[in-house]
């Protein structure tokens, strides 16, 4: 193993960080070059968080951005939840939820460790326990729009990552 991989789960796999000749631009401006589907991004991402609590919105937005190494997203929506009056606490405890379960309702850590599966999907696919577990938490409908959710923030983040989008920088 060359000092540039990582070995996790017995697997080789892609640089811990990434060096760019010029980190202080993107890559490519995605909404400008693709609008169609930043737009369908968007309109997904909107459908998805109707019925849901904002608080939960933010937290699995924050946690799917942690899983994904996205700082611009982790920013963003770090930004965002603050806003709406999130505590510092229960920030810093997102990326370590299961050891600081009692910063978080039973509802949220449902949440929570389905994002987790679905954002890892790749590692064991959403184990049923882990589904049944958020089932018993959203009725139908919500837990379809906590999927989509999912979907839609990791989606965010490989656009993101993609195109080298730096913390901070956000238009919001």
């Amino acid at each position: 193993m060359t000092t540039t991989e990582i070995k996790t789960n017995d697997r080789t796999t892609a640089p811990a960080t990434t060096v760019r000749s010029n980190p202080a631009t993107a890559r490519l401006d995605f909404a400008k070059t693709a609008p169609k589907v930043f737009r369908a991004v968007i309109g997904l991402d909107a459908a998805a968080r109707e019925g849901l609590d904002p608080t939960l919105v933010e937290l699995v937005q924050i946690r799917a951005s942690h899983l994904n190494r996205c700082a611009y997203c982790l920013h963003m929506h770090t930004t965002d939840a603050r806003k709406a009056g999130e505590s510092e606490d229960r920030l810093h405890m997102v990326a370590v939820w299961q050891e600081a379960d009692h910063f978080f309702t039973d509802r949220e850590q449902s949440a929570l460790a389905l994002t987790d599966a679905v954002t890892r999907i790749g590692d064991a696919g959403v184990p049923d326990e882990v589904y049944d577990r958020a089932a018993a938490h959203f009725d139908e409908e919500e837990l379809a729009h906590l999927l989509a959710l999912i979907f839609t923030i990791n989606t965010w983040n490989r656009i993101a990552l993609s195109t080298a989008k730096r913390a901070g920088t956000d238009e919001r």
